[in-house]
């Protein structure tokens, strides 16, 4: 009876500890599983952006063509060149100078020179100052009034597509940052100089154009390259900062956990938080420069290996 009664007493010993080490087990692992870093509110800038996409455009762009059909005697400038009003870009003769040019070619130089100067050539003329974008026509070939032999522009500009739901946030002269798909470590700053009062349907989406001029155009910048366009929404500069997974939230608000020095237990602080963008949130009140943050995360721990594949497709051995 007695030795019963002992078998069920560690019957019951075994069990409970059971049950308490797999109780205790997933809080030990949770905790060795955490990483935890100390870090100091810090002075510094908040922004929140309205991202859209555009693509780099003239601003104004003019298309020379010739005023009779001929052939192009000479070309001056080339593609990226600047040019100033006036100036002229190339020389063309219309088809009747082109015609006596060559039946003078035929006799003599001083009768081919009589004709270049009792029929002078026709030049082609900026009408404004820009950049050269457009340059392919070749000397020697034959034009029309419907040929653009150059195309300027007067500078380069981005056009963005907000969608409507954005539209009521931007503002003429509002700040935003460029970036191209080309060079995307490279930010441009520019302001929106133009927002177009009718709307565009793309994919189902009504859409407002705006134009972004850059407050510096870069020597790369081509027309028809993609752009990313962020709209700086909001901005505090100089406010007491924390990294976002610093502040935590429960039911009663937001609070962080101060490290009271080694070996001492974390203090739970609430705080009140104001602006916050995609990397640190605005402390208004709770904490100072002089206190000291915890942040806990996660650690990420590869899975344990195992002596056996478990890969469906490889063969396994088949256990006795």
């Amino acid at each position: 009876m007695f030795n019963k009664k002992w078998k069920v007493f560690l019957v019951v010993i075994i069990v409970i500890g059971a049950g308490a080490y797999f109780m205790l087990r997933p809080k030990q692992d949770a905790a060795q599983n955490e990483e935890a870093k100390q870090v100091k509110p810090a002075i510094g800038t908040v922004e929140t952006y309205i991202s859209t996409t555009g693509s780099v455009l003239p601003q104004n762009r003019l298309e020379i063509k010739p005023t009779v059909n001929g052939r192009i005697d000479k070309i001056l400038v080339k593609e990226g060149d600047n040019v100033k009003t006036g100036q002229t870009l190339g020389w063309m003769s219309s088809t009747e100078r082109a015609a006596l040019l060559d039946a003078a070619k035929g006799k003599d130089e001083a009768t081919l020179k009589y004709w270049e100067d009792a029929y002078k050539a026709i030049p082609l003329l900026a009408p404004i100052d820009g950049e050269v974008i457009v340059s392919t026509i070749q000397p020697g070939q034959t034009v029309t009034t419907a040929d653009a032999i150059f195309v300027l522009s007067d500078r380069l500009i981005v056009r963005a597509q907000v969608d409507e739901t954005d539209i009521g946030k931007i503002k003429l002269g509002q700040a935003a940052v460029l970036s191209l798909d080309a060079y995307p470590d490279a930010k441009i700053n520019s302001t929106v100089g133009h927002i177009y009062y009718e709307s565009e349907t793309v994919n189902n989406v009504t859409i407002y154009k705006a134009d972004m001029i850059p407050a510096e155009v870069p020597s790369y910048f081509r027309s028809g390259m993609n752009a990313n366009v962020d709209f700086i929404d909001q901005k505090k500069e100089n406010v007491l900062i924390l990294p976002l997974d610093a502040v935590r939230d429960d039911s009663e608000g937001s609070y962080v956990l101060l490290g009271q020095g080694p070996g001492k237990p974390l203090t739970r602080r609430a705080v009140t938080t104001g602006l916050a963008d995609e990397k640190n949130i605005e402390i208004i009140s709770g904490v100072t420069a002089d206190d000291t943050v915890e942040i806990r995360s996660k650690k990420f721990v590869l899975p344990a290996s195992s002596s056996t594949g478990t890969n469906p497709f490889m063969p396994q051995r088949r256990k006795k």
